[in-house]
């Protein structure tokens, strides 16, 4: 049997933990955007607001330079 590196044991840790996170927050929520009305889980709606900030920080980061 082959050992795990460090890095596999840390990802393994990582997807036990996401996983556990989406089971525990499965319940559907009601979002009220203007005249628009979601119905989504609440773990989808953290990963969506998370993926959207890392975007973003992304896009400010690989703008312009400033000296």
């Amino acid at each position: 049997m082959k050992k795990l590196n460090f890095k596999q044991i840390i990802s393994l840790v990582l997807a036990a933990l996401t996983i556990l996170f989406i089971l525990q927050n499965i319940a559907v929520i009601n979002i009220t955007f203007l005249f628009w009305t979601f119905f989504i889980s609440r773990s989808v709606l953290i990963f969506v607001v998370l993926l959207i900030g890392m975007a973003i920080g992304w896009l400010l980061r690989s703008g312009p330079k400033r000296k």
